[in-house]
């Protein structure tokens, strides 16, 4: 699944008009990048939410042959039900066995086919290191298992593998999966890996401005 509902307050003006997965660097829409890498990965069945603009991200991907996949959609209307309540929503296209998500405003090399199919928990996470906009990361990773707390806290870099309990309790409606995630992690149903690739948070214009100029000159470590 990829999360394509937000509104992308911090992208105004750019997203005035477009949502902002379809806002383009180095040449491509931001959830281009996501679908080439999920398909080369293996990857044949691909859910998209949306909210905001939503109508143009089905008009741009449609049914996702192009890129080697299989679209399906799970629109919100126009206010988006968060991340937590959006995979909720969407959770009757995923199936019953473990998903993968992945946040459509992130930029990463992020090798998709490494990732645990099969979670030892409830749920593995891809951490990365603390990007300057958020020095305090969000968990600490001992060993293998995500912990809340820790010497070294890491940024949660957007990319995770779920099992549908991990939502089990969960009620249709906007909700944040941050509460979820750590509930889990306290409970030591959350397992983790720290990537040391690329990785971007594309938040902001000048962020996507950024990633533009690195992608056109071919830079080998955006980071941030």
């Amino acid at each position: 699944m990829i999360l394509a509902a937000g509104r992308g307050e911090r992208m105004r003006p750019l997203t005035d008009h477009t949502p902002k997965p379809l806002l383009q660097a180095g040449g491509r829409r931001l959830i281009e990048y996501h679908l080439d890498a999920l398909a080369r990965a293996g990857f044949v069945d691909v859910v998209i939410n949306h909210a905001h603009l939503g109508a143009q991200i089905e008009q741009a991907l449609g049914d996702g042959s192009r890129y080697g996949v299989r679209i399906r959609y799970s629109p919100e209307g126009e206010k988006a039900l968060e991340t937590g309540g959006g995979i909720f929503r969407a959770l009757p296209l995923l199936g019953d066995g473990p998903f993968l998500v992945v946040n459509g405003d992130v930029w990463t090399d992020y090798p998709f086919a490494q990732i645990p199919r099969e979670p030892a928990g409830l749920a593995h996470l891809v951490l990365v290191d603390n990007p300057p906009q958020h020095p305090q990361g969000d968990f600490a990773l001992v060993g293998s298992l995500m912990r809340n707390d820790g010497p070294e806290r890491l940024t949660f870099s957007g990319i995770g593998v779920y099992r549908p309990e991990l939502f089990a309790n969960c009620a249709p409606g906007a909700f944040p999966l941050a509460p979820l995630l750590r509930r889990a992690a306290e409970a030591g149903q959350v397992g983790g890996e720290h990537y040391r690739g690329r990785w971007m948070d594309i938040g902001t214009p000048e962020r996507l401005a950024q990633l533009d100029r690195l992608l056109r000159a071919g830079a080998s470590r955006p980071r941030g």
